[in-house]
């Protein structure tokens, strides 16, 4: 009886929805989960890239500067030094932004999760007034027949 019950009153199918509403959030959850990771990982091989072509430009600049005679001024020095740190603040950008999008991605996965729970739980709330709301049209209807109770009066 409760399962044609809460078929008539539509409670079923809220509960359905709600949870559906759940499912594709947990989907979706999970999705920003991956693309977290994904950001991580692009951000280590964007770090090792720039490693990489640090290392070409100060090889280069080494050979310039050793071709024009003046590997041991104190302005070649300071040049090396100058590009050094400026490749090792671009390889803690990198870092640091691919920290700040994945934050971004595992903060979405908490409040996908976060709305999956509050839907499933207004359609909750949502079936039992359908239900309280079905129980009490049928009570009416009920009163208005006279009492619902047998069927026609006669003799």
């Amino acid at each position: 009886m409760g399962g044609l019950y809460e078929e008539l009153s539509g409670a079923k199918g809220i509960r359905q929805q709600g949870k559906s509403q759940q499912n594709i959030s947990e989907y979706n959850a999970a999705v920003a989960e991956q693309e977290a990771k994904a950001s991580l990982l692009q951000s280590e091989f964007d770090q090792n890239r720039q490693v990489e072509e640090a290392a070409r430009i100060k090889s280069r600049m080494e050979a310039n500067i050793g071709a024009a005679g003046g590997s041991g001024s104190p302005v070649a020095i300071d040049l090396a030094g100058a590009q050094a740190r400026e490749s090792d603040l671009e390889m803690m950008l990198i870092g640091y932004q691919g920290q700040v999008k994945s934050q971004q991605f595992q903060n979405q996965a908490v409040l996908d999760r976060l709305q999956g729970k509050l839907a499933r739980q207004s359609a909750k709330s949502a079936a039992r007034s359908a239900n309280v709301q079905f129980g009490i049209q049928l009570a009416a209807l009920a009163i208005a027949g006279g009492g619902g109770g047998g069927g026609g009066g006669g003799a």
